[in-house]
């Protein structure tokens, strides 16, 4: 009870702090720019492409949307909940909640759950008004929907574990650095990866792997990816930069979920450890 407590108190922190409200409007406002730019792409592609060529820059338009989407959503993920643990013990703020009979460790898994959940809703509203967007206007609509949405929120909660873990040793701004440059590295080896699976060339392929170990974010955002569009992504020629070519297994998924429990674990217990 005492972690659904303070689940709910980060909900309700990032409301006063209106995080919640500022994500919405923006999301809303990302929501309509994609709407207008892709009913004109459409609008102009109907009246001078075949029905064929239509589906295909619809399919690349709600990729560019959904990876547009994702980008967000980590970047969400690292600003809501970097100063969750480092900022309380910077400020000394968690010392007056440590007083009380309550665990460190529920004050910390309780507010994990609650960015998961603010995430969750983030998701649901920028993956799925995308999707909603391309679905009223063509009646066009992705695969496995709600598998590549839990993916994607899979993704959100790796980058909290490591957030919420550098909080309970690092300062805000290292934590924060931290979290970014692991992303970026993902990132980029992601890239490298996917070029090199296209290139056939086997040492850079592995670079890739290796940095998804370090990081599974872009790996599982491939596989979301997959999920989506598993008959689209497949192809360089039709997805361009987009394209799944190295495609990671249900195992790297496996491995991403171990990654975000293992580090949530290891940071209940280096908040329960620390001295405060």
């Amino acid at each position: 009870m005492t972690t659904l407590l303070f689940a709910k108190l980060t909900l309700r922190e990032t409301q006063r702090r209106r995080i919640l409200w500022v994500g919405v409007l923006m999301a809303l406002g990302f929501l309509a720019l994609f709407a207008l730019g892709f009913n004109a792409i459409v609008t102009e592609m109907e009246e001078h492409a075949n029905l064929e060529e239509a589906i295909t820059i619809s399919g690349l338009l709600l990729t560019t949307g959904l990876y547009a989407a994702n980008l967000l959503v980590a970047l969400l993920a690292v600003l809501v909940s970097v100063t969750a643990v480092s900022g309380e013990i910077e400020s000394h703020t968690i010392e007056a909640i440590v007083t009380k009979p309550i665990r460190r460790w529920e004050v910390v898994l309780g507010k994990w759950l609650g960015f998961v959940v603010l995430l969750a809703l983030y998701i649901l509203l920028l993956g799925g008004g995308l999707m909603l967007i391309v679905y009223l206007r063509t009646g066009v609509t992705p695969a496995n929907i709600l598998p590549g949405l839990a993916l994607m929120l899979l993704q959100a909660c790796v980058i909290l574990s490591v957030t919420i873990l550098g909080g309970t040793r690092l300062s805000t701004l290292a934590n924060g650095v931290l979290a970014f440059m692991l992303f970026g590295i993902a990132f980029l080896g992601g890239w490298i990866e996917q070029i090199g699976a296209l290139l056939e060339n086997e040492t850079a392929v592995n670079i890739g792997i290796i940095t998804s170990l370090l990081m599974p974010t872009q790996a599982v955002w491939n596989r979301a990816l997959l999920m989506f569009q598993p008959n689209f992504v497949t192809s360089a020629y039709f997805a361009g930069p987009f394209a799944v070519i190295s495609q990671p297994s249900h195992l790297m998924v496996g491995y991403a979920v171990v990654y975000a429990g293992s580090l949530l674990l290891l940071a209940l217990f280096s908040i329960s450890r620390r001295d405060l």
